[in-house]
């Protein structure tokens, strides 16, 4: 049977002035014409009374989309009122929010939390600018939201290393730019005059002013040129006291300068198209910017070159031989310089024109629609099938004292429709609330039981009749006494994470076959899939490295064979340090195993500068971005997350052979002895590495991935 995908109601706001054409107000229609692709009923709530309709009319013609006016400019104060107001008139899914005051203030208010999705551009974007205060607060933010939108990885990462709370929310929203609705002109050479255009807002560090004199800088070089602009933002900056009235000066005056005004978007892309080159040309101060001109994509779509800063996002996105960077310090003669160079080069121009309208075709609305639909798909899953016909909601309570391995699977079942949710939280393993876990028990259609430890012995003891209990077993409850104590009879799954486990499970419990079954840990393989860092293919990772069992010696022993054949190689490793866990430390051979190992990593001549230890946290994504090879060299696993982790972000695993890893992976990625397995990793990285790691990522989202994860979870739950 054909299931219907149901309508998701989302409520647009953006701290801008859509009577003004920048970026800002730019994303906002962007934004919303995205949603509407992506279908999804859409309402879009203004700042500021419309003056001007040329960004807000094309919207409201959009199938789904309305536009809330409003009769005055909202702070973000009355901001959250009113969208506080629209939400109780009618309930969105989720609220797309710009600007970070205005996402503070909503925070603050508390009433949407869970289903904020920010767009953060105006935050801090450097490790000297990231104060305790700014970081506290976007830790709020992100805690509060569902999704952070980050318009490109660096700024992701950027976040999720200062902010712990982003990492798991973070997720990339990059700009987008409209097909134009006409026909373009061909663009092989600079005409002549050369025309220039510049579209977007007049602000100082956008080097606006500078370019109202590139005529005259290029009529020097004995070249004839025009600069169009189009626009009627002048910004009032109080560093530059005097900018706004030169810069407007400029724009009515300046030799060579026509300026258009503030037009629609798409005449606005109109007047661009019949120019030779876009400009792109930015102050010093804004080449570490972890942002994306939009300005850029979107003369690429018209097939028009580009001149621009050198930086590493620009050549990331057209390549370090891209031939139009302006050169030096980027004043203007350097600016003139590079015009010049499209001007007398026909084949540099025509290379230039290409790059940039290829990178641009990763931009389009509908592309951006394309994967706002992933995460659309994610956040608001489908009812299952197997509801259907059901007078009333799924009752599913969760209980345990540790969710951190559980709570992906948690977020989907609160968010699966015809389910009710409630968790059962022990504040330790042995501790809770007796008559609480007893109503609850009473309560559920199905009880979850996180870990085979004295939560599932109560709910096994006191299961309702007609219900059903599924208890999930991890590696350290096996040895313990809970089990024996646990009535199976009342216990419908036991779910283990590997097939080692489960045999393991049923030799020592006795517990029927039937009722032992293997659903697999899961990885966030859409949040670790990230560009790898250039030199990843040469350094090692272990992640977790505590207690001793864990054999950090053996990856030691790896990194030595590796590096007595070349320094490159290195270590990171991701680790709470031993002696932050007093059950580990307070053992004497504990203490001793790690006073071996790291007086060698001190000690070792070939270990000399070769070894990191990284600070433990959630921001594994970040982290992993630069290994290429995920070790798993311990005595003994349950799973072992880890190398699978590092298979959904493009790294290569290399496990020793500890009982039950063939059950889990592919055996072509175990090896026999550290020596052997530093012999597989030279190999594969002199020749092979990216197909490897192709192929273990393609291996990962078969059999782990959290979307295939959460459908066998989802099938316990109704079976």
């Amino acid at each position: 049977m054909t299931r219907t995908r149901r309508t998701v109601n989302a409520l647009v706001y953006g701290d801008v002035d859509l009577n003004l054409i920048d970026g800002s107000a730019v994303w906002a229609q962007s934004m919303v014409q995205v949603l509407s692709l992506a279908g999804c009923r859409t309402r879009l709530a203004l700042k500021a009374p419309v003056r001007t309709g040329r960004l807000v009319d094309p919207l409201a013609e959009l199938p789904g989309v309305s536009v809330v006016r409003t009769d005055r400019v909202l702070s973000p104060v009355r901001a959250s009122r009113v969208l506080r107001e629209l939400d109780e008139r009618e309930r969105c899914d989720l609220l797309v929010l710009r600007g970070r005051k205005l996402v503070a203030q909503v925070v603050s208010d508390g009433h949407f939390d869970g289903r904020i999705w920010a767009y953060l551009t105006d935050i801090p974007q450097s490790a000297a600018e990231m104060t305790g205060e700014a970081a506290e607060e976007l830790g709020r933010i992100a805690q509060a939201c569902r999704h952070l939108l980050c318009q490109t990885e660096e700024l992701r990462c950027f976040i999720e290393a200062w902010v712990p709370a982003a990492c798991g929310k973070s997720v990339l929203y990059q700009p987008s730019v409209p097909v134009p609705d006409f026909e373009l002109p061909a663009h092989e050479a600079a005409g002549d005059p050369v025309r220039l255009v510049y579209t977007g807002k007049f602000a100082p560090r956008w080097n606006t002013l500078e370019m109202t004199r590139l005529p005259v800088a290029l009529a020097q070089r004995g070249i004839r040129a025009e600069l169009h602009t189009v626009g009627d933002k002048v910004h009032d900056d109080p560093h530059h006291p005097e900018f706004h009235d030169r810069m407007t000066r400029a724009l009515r005056g300046a030799p060579g300068v026509v300026h258009h005004g503030g037009t629609p978007r798409q005449e606005a892309m109109r007047i661009a198209a019949g120019c030779d080159l876009g400009l792109g040309w930015r102050h010093p101060e804004l080449d570490a910017s972890l942002e994306l001109s939009t300005k850029v994509l979107e003369f690429g779509t018209l097939g028009l070159p580009v001149v621009l800063n050198r930086t590493p996002a620009h050549e990331a996105l057209l390549g370090p031989d891209y031939p139009l960077f302006v050169a030096g310090s980027g004043t203007l003669d350097d600016a003139a310089e590079a015009v010049a160079r499209a001007a007398g080069s026909p084949a540099d121009f025509r290379l230039a024109a290409a790059r940039c309208r290829e990178a641009a075709a990763h931009f389009s609305l509908e592309r951006a629609a394309e994967r706002l639909r992933g995460h659309l798909e994610r956040a608001f899953p489908d009812r299952p099938a197997a509801l259907d016909g059901r007078t009333r909601p799924l009752r599913v309570a969760v209980a345990g004292h540790d969710l951190k391995f559980f709570n992906r699977l948690l977020e989907h079942f609160q968010s699966l429709p015809g389910l009710e949710v409630r968790v059962d939280h022990w504040p330790a393993l042995a501790k809770h609330d007796p008559a609480a876990s007893r109503e609850l028990a009473a309560w559920a259609d199905v009880v979850v039981v996180e870990w085979c430890g004295p939560a599932a012995v109560f709910y096994s003891r006191h299961k309702r009749r007609g219900s059903r209990l599924v208890v999930r077993l991890h590696r350290f409850e096996l040895y313990a006494d809970w089990p024996s104590q646990v009535d199976i009879d009342a216990v419908d799954q036991v779910i283990c994470v590997s097939p080692h486990y489960a045999r393991l499970t049923r030799e020592r419990t006795g517990w029927p076959e039937d009722k032992i079954t293997v659903v697999p840990n899961w990885v966030d393989d859409r949040q670790l899939d990230r560009p790898k860092a250039a030199d990843a293919r040469y350094r090692l990772g272990m992640i977790g490295i505590a207690p001793s069992r864990k054999r950090l010696d053996l990856g030691l022993d790896v990194l030595e064979a590796l590096r007595a054949r070349d320094p490159r190689w290195q270590l990171s490793v991701k680790s709470k340090m031993p002696w932050e866990y007093w059950w580990i430390w307070n053992k004497p051979e504990e203490r001793a195993h790690y006073d071996a190992v790291l007086r060698r990593v001190q000690s070792s001549p070939l270990l000399d500068g070769a070894v990191v230890f990284d600070g433990f946290g959630p921001d594994v994504a970040v982290w992993l971005r630069r290994i290429g090879f995920v070790l798993s060299t311990s005595d003994d696993e349950s799973f072992h997350l880890s190398p699978a982790e590092g298979m959904a972000s493009g790294a290569v695993p290399a496990l020793l052979p500890w009982p039950g890893s063939d059950s889990i992976y592919d055996p072509r990625w175990i090896h026999d002895s550290p020596a052997a397995m530093a012999d597989a990793i030279a190999a594969t990285a002199a020749d092979g590495w990216e197909a490897s790691a192709a192929l273990a990522r393609d291996q990962l989202r078969a059999s782990f991935a959290l979307d295939t994860v959460r459908s066998a979870w989802t099938d316990l739950l109704h079976a």
